[in-house]
């Protein structure tokens, strides 16, 4: 009987599922719908769709922006929260920082939980963990009587100085759980056991919100597949680049806030490495939004604080990746000093772009890609056709006019812009954190990321650009190439040059016990763990620390040392040997290791003819305007086939744009490599 592994990715505007046959090494592709009011009702018409019967799949993973959808939307269940006596304010306090530092006007958004919500009980714990005033037991339960009363969903439990000594914090979990059956309650000593109060309110706030509607999302999809006839777990992706039971991801919520994104980087990093490169930069560019992330010597980079909403941090580790609105959907605008701006508003899936005759209006990037030639009339196989009149009418009303240009060349000032906006947010993640993108390659994905791809290589100097073979279901894939995982963590301040290998190895061994019993927990074999071990320093009087890898067991910190001075030289361009440095948090990540999918490996030797389907004129400014260009199916490009442009490559899911002058080759896995220029390999 044949086994399948199910991927699926829900975005805003699709889901879509990539299905891996274990026995044979096919992979099967489809796009459906997504339904932001019933996500799981998605799922399920994506794997009908497929036609694959889940009685014979032996492993289902999945990223979602349930959690996301829901912080930005604030459709949220009411939730209460308790705190220590006059720290209740601590959530709307924040940091005192604002967004934008010159908008005297933009407030940052309210907290999620509202202060008529936010109550106190008389307890203390000083900050060496000993308790100064006991929890006033009585107060404690006239506090779980009132939120009982505001009939509240769930409650997060945030203490002063429990990251250190969660005695009073367990003690309240416990008298709400006597006092509130059914309602999620989560703890900040358990959820984020850190030092700085707001951050680790602010997760335990987000996890508790999300708790009963991540909840009752998977309670749904699980009672659905498993009527479909699937008896395995239902896995789900988090921020952290790993996945999660159903089961265990209700108590920790707050980790699939960033779920759908990470999928996207994890992919673009497995699909880099297959080409022979440890450095790339993944550039992920959907209906709304371009997600890029980027692979340094083989490891994704990884952020310990991350927000939906500016001023309410999340702090669990998570892959970064920076999001800008530059999308197929974005809208082309001209703005009140009459320059030419591109996004971040987006047409969205409805009405879209103007070419779908959905009822839009604005110009957008599929708009102009459409005008420019880079874009078919039929679309998704042939089962979508757009309308290249409706495209050239709100082009020329919105830009063309108001410039005084050509239909022609405000679509191809439309693509220019979107591409600066692109670069700008390379730079970010590449210049700005000491990477430079001539040593990296570019990984381009999702619906509109191999249009644009090369044209940003061009501009940042990278010289390679890699398209997967399935560009708009490569963020499925990489739900499939990822593995059970824990972050966990305990704040440890000491000097580095004093502190006790001993008393450091009990802190490590005691995290990766917690870690072992989640992993237990899940089913994961002892011969599928692995823990990998972690540390937050800095120089002593900073504020901000680097994570650096440590040993297992350790043996002296020397290597340690050695490594954050080298990573602070790098991001900050400034190290200092002589320095005191401290260890900050101590932190374990504990892995259970899933099986991995090899994609199939084709022999070389094919020709691109073979896949020729005809020509028609495309846009190239460099070349001096419309050129005939070869259009070609993807699926018939055979390994080892090689393409010079001008070429487009069209597909179910994607375009791939290869401009003048640039030389490509379909690899093994069928990848297609753009050679854009030397870089510095």
């Amino acid at each position: 009987m044949a086994k399948y592994r199910v991927a699926v990715d829900v975005g805003g505007t699709n889901t879509d599922v990539f299905i891996f046959e274990e026995q044979t090494g096919d992979i099967q592709v489809t796009k459906v719908p997504s339904i932001p009011s019933n996500p799981a009702q998605a799922i399920v018409n994506g794997v009908e769709k497929a036609g694959v019967p889940l009685s014979e799949v032996t492993l289902f993973s999945h990223g979602t922006t349930v959690g996301t959808n829901a912080l930005i939307t604030r459709n949220l269940p009411l939730t209460g929260m308790v705190n220590t006596k006059g720290f209740r304010d601590v959530i709307e306090i924040r940091r005192s920082t604002k967004e934008d530092l010159w908008d005297a006007y933009k407030d940052v958004a309210p907290p999620h939980v509202r202060r008529r919500d936010r109550l106190e009980v008389e307890e203390r714990i000083d900050a060496t963990g000993q308790i100064v005033q006991p929890l006033n037991e009585e107060d404690a339960r006239r506090v779980a009587r009132l939120l009982r009363k505001k009939d509240v969903k769930a409650v997060a439990v945030c203490f002063i100085n429990s990251y250190i000594n969660g005695i009073h914090e367990q003690r309240m979990k416990e008298i709400l759980e006597e006092e509130l059956p059914g309602v999620f309650i989560c703890a900040s000593s358990e959820i984020l056991p850190e030092i700085f109060e707001h951050e680790r309110f602010s997760t335990t706030v987000a996890n508790a919100v999300l708790g009963p509607v991540v909840g009752q999302y998977l309670r749904e999809l699980t009672t659905r597949l498993s009527d479909m006839g699937y008896d395995g777990e239902v896995l789900v992706l988090h921020s952290g680049g790993g996945v999660m039971t159903a089961e265990t991801v209700v108590n920790y919520a707050a980790r699939i806030a960033s779920s759908g994104i990470a999928a996207g980087a994890i992919a673009s990093a497995h699909i880099a490495k297959l080409c022979g490169y440890d450095n790339a930069i993944g550039l992920d560019m959907g209906g709304t939004s371009t997600d890029i992330s980027l692979m340094y010597n083989g490891q994704v980079r990884v952020t310990k604080e991350w927000d939906i909403e500016y001023g309410y941090p999340i702090m669990f580790p998570s892959i970064e990746v920076l999001t800008i609105g530059a999308g197929g959907g974005s809208i082309a605008w001209v703005d009140e000093g009459g320059s030419l701006r591109n996004g971040p508003q987006s047409a969205g899936a409805d009405p879209g772009p103007a070419c779908y005759l959905k009822g839009g209006q604005e110009p957008t990037n599929t708009d102009a890609n459409l005008v420019l030639g880079r874009l078919d009339t039929k679309l998704l196989a042939g089962d979508m056709t757009i309308d290249k009149e409706a495209a050239e009418k709100a082009i020329k009303e919105k830009i063309a006019d108001p410039f005084n240009y050509s239909v022609v060349e405000a679509a191809d000032a439309i693509v220019k812009v979107a591409n600066a906006n692109m670069c700008d947010a390379i730079k970010l993640i590449s210049i700005r954190r000491g990477y430079d993108p001539r040593e990296f390659a570019l990984v381009a994905f999702g619906g509109g990321g191999s249009l644009h791809a090369a044209y940003l290589a061009r501009e940042m100097e990278i010289p390679t650009v890699i398209v997967p073979r399935y560009p708009g279901i490569t963020s499925a894939m990489g739900c499939l190439l990822v593995d059970v995982r824990h972050d966990l963590s305990k704040t440890y301040l000491v000097d580095a040059k004093t502190v006790s290998i001993e008393d450091l190895e009990k802190v490590y061994a005691e995290l990766e016990r917690e870690g072992k019993e989640l992993l237990e927990a899940e089913g994961t074999p002892p011969e599928n763990m692995q823990f990998l071990r972690f540390a937050d320093m800095r120089y002593a009087g900073q504020w901000r620390s680097l994570t650096v890898p440590v040993a297992r067991p350790i043996s002296s910190l020397e290597e340690t040392l050695a490594t954050f001075h080298s990573e602070h030289q790098r991001e900050y361009a400034w190290s200092s040997q002589e320095q005191d440095v401290q260890m900050y948090v101590l932190r374990v990540t504990a892995v259970g290791l899933v099986p991995k999918p090899n994609l199939p490996q084709y022999p070389k030797g094919g020709d691109a003819e073979d896949a020729l389907t005809g020509t028609r004129a495309v846009y190239f400014e460099e070349a001096g305007g419309f050129v005939e260009t070869k259009i070609y199916e993807r699926e018939k490009l055979p390994a080892g086939a090689a393409l010079n442009g001008p070429a487009i490559v069209e597909q179910l899911d994607s375009t791939v744009v290869v401009p003048p002058g640039v030389k490509a080759e379909v690899d093994e896995y069928l990848n297609i490599i753009m050679q854009i220029g030397e870089g510095r390999r």
